[in-house]
């Protein structure tokens, strides 16, 4: 029996959930690994020195350690919605590379004493204030349907709306917020969300 692709994954963080999302959107049948981030397995280290999850190992022993990249491998396979959309890479990089680094400030603003909390949060709003303009046009952030583009940010919104879901909740980013509680409502999400014990037991993803 060939064996299935490895994943080493840690529930709660952003870049695993959308790289989870995408294999069970694909119908990929993974063994997933929680890693207890603290005590990272020696296996996952040799595979990939970054130690970054998530990691996908390949039944022919090729190595996938960035979540992006999972994920279009995953749509390679099978993209039966085509969530691959001509220009996602821009929206998507956006989130990663800009986004990404003002919400890490706002998350933990105790760290960066420079400025305070709201600051953060207000640099972050940018982007917000972006996907509301988008989500204004048509249903989704690129289109009238999903692409890898909402997928991949989704998990990004939720880590920022939950630094203060009251106040993220009384925001004027009504098209946001409607598109936010899709995601988070919804069976592919809460399918990849499974509690695990972490650095004991391989569990089928799918």
């Amino acid at each position: 029996m060939k064996s299935l692709p490895i994943l080493y994954s840690f529930r709660r963080c952003p870049y695993a959930m959308r790289a989870r999302m995408a294999l069970k959107y694909s119908g990929i049948a993974v063994e997933i690994l929680e890693v207890k981030l603290s005590n990272k397995p020696q296996e996952m280290l040799n595979y990939s020195p970054k130690g970054t999850v998530p990691v996908l190992i390949l039944p022919n022993g090729d190595v996938i350690d960035e979540s992006l990249d999972i994920m279009l491998w995953a749509i390679s396979q099978h993209d039966p919605n085509n969530w691959q959309l001509e220009g996602f890479k821009q929206l998507i990089d956006e989130n990663d590379y800009v986004f990404k680094q003002h919400l890490d400030k706002y998350k933990y603003s105790v760290r960066y004493p420079e400025h305070s909390t709201e600051y953060y949060r207000q640099q972050g709003e940018v982007f917000l204030q972006q996907l509301e303009q988008n989500l204004e046009q048509h249903k989704y952030l690129l289109c009238d349907q999903i692409t890898i583009a909402d997928v991949a940010i989704f998990p990004f919104i939720r880590q920022y709306a939950h630094v203060d879901k009251q106040w993220f909740d009384q925001t004027p980013y009504r098209q946001l917020q409607i598109w936010f509680n899709e995601f988070l409502q919804s069976d592919l999400f809460n399918a990849v969300m499974k509690t695990r014990t972490p650095n004991l037991v391989i569990d089928h993803l799918l």
